[in-house]
């Protein structure tokens, strides 16, 4: 449904992604692209959300190439973004349930009116009461923010999400309430995910897929149980042994 093949970004005269290849299927499925700060995680998922365009390469949605799609909008509403700045994911100026609702009418997902009730079952999906949806997002606490970013990108009714560090700005706690929500999600709206982290403890709970990246290449790559009970590269063992684990 979604694929990467041989991508390659170059800014500057550096290469940043080099030959990255990866695929999504419908869901529910996770992938996790893993990899130290400056490995090319965020480029490949920009690659993936049609944001930038590879120097070489080609994203492929349902067989089409991304980058000639004369009509986008069904891409663009399969493949969203959750990302880790739960404070600026969401307009400060606006009440929860206003932001919410702009994306229903902007992309008529719901007939004229219907914006309230749609708000409401798209907040309990994730957890929040319907009160939510009068609040700005500074009365919010971290936790909550986060599901009202992803209560939004629901809106669209998504195929894929990219998760950009999803829960790195959270507390150990919140964190793993956030990734259960996220498992449920994923089973029940068969979404496909790739996760993009650092932090294995994290991947174990959402991905069944493993890709590893080392300056913008792909080092390593297999069942998730496999890549850890014997990882061959020096990078996935390193990540494997330095990341605390996470309660369940």
């Amino acid at each position: 449904m979604l694929e990467a093949r041989d991508l390659t970004v170059v800014y500057g005269g550096t290469t940043v992604v080099d030959r990255v290849s990866l695929a999504l299927p419908e869901g529910p499925y996770g992938l996790g692209l893993i990899g130290a700060s400056g490995s090319g995680k965020t480029t490949v998922a920009r690659c993936l959300l049609g944001l930038v365009a590879p120097t070489h390469g080609t994203v492929l949605f349902r067989g089409a190439d991304v980058g000639g799609m004369r009509r986008p909008g069904p891409y663009r509403r399969a493949v969203q973004i959750v990302v880790q700045d739960t404070e600026g994911a969401l307009d400060p100026r606006m009440r929860v349930g206003t932001a919410i609702a702009e994306v229903l009418r902007a992309h008529r997902m719901v007939p004229r009116g219907a914006e309230r009730g749609r708000v409401a079952e798209l907040l309990a999906d994730v957890g929040l009461d319907a009160e939510h949806a009068a609040r700005h997002p500074h009365r919010l606490s971290g936790g909550q923010r986060q599901r009202a970013a992803i209560a939004r990108v629901l809106a669209l009714r998504p195929r894929f999400l990219v998760l950009d560090e999803p829960t790195s700005a959270l507390d150990t706690t919140t964190q793993a309430r956030i990734l259960g929500l996220l498992d449920r999600l994923r089973t029940e709206h068969r979404l496909s995910l790739l996760l993009i982290s650092h932090d294995l403890a994290v991947v174990e709970r959402l991905c069944r897929h493993l890709v590893v990246l080392h300056r913008g290449r792909v080092v390593e790559e297999g069942p998730l149980a496999d890549v850890l009970r014997a990882p061959r590269h020096p990078v996935t063992r390193g990540l494997r042994d330095a990341v605390p684990r996470l309660p369940l």
